[in-house]
């Protein structure tokens, strides 16, 4: 069924451009560069001790699990949409609120 290059193939292509990423001239983008490499090393990590962690109580960790939405029951509803947006005004600044956006785009205060 694997096609692809496995988890353990992944992390050590990983490893590899964490050590390239030492040769990176400016300090900041390397810094940065590593970081985003570290972390994606530790979710992989983490999904690969989660997956055996399933595999081990006879869960299938790749089966999609359909949402238990009961009948009766309202779907959430964001904060932004169930203000009459038409006419919603920013409580910080008083600006008009986008009904695309959960923050002012004025002042940035979340909504």
């Amino acid at each position: 069924m694997t096609d692809g290059p496995t988890l353990s193939e992944f992390m050590r292509h990983l490893q590899a451009i964490l050590e390239e990423s030492l040769e990176i001239p400016d300090r900041i983008e390397r810094e940065t560069r590593m970081l985003q490499i570290e972390s994606t090393i530790q979710e992989a990590i983490i999904f690969g001790n989660r997956y055996r962690e399933l595999v081990e109580h006879g869960i299938d960790p790749l089966r999609i699990v359909q949402s238990s939405e009961r009948d009766g029951i309202p779907q959430h509803v964001s904060k932004i949409e169930s203000l009459n947006v038409g006419n919603a005004t920013c409580s910080t600044c008083g600006a008009h609120l986008d009904s695309d956006l959960d923050f002012c785009a004025s002042c940035g205060a979340k909504i």
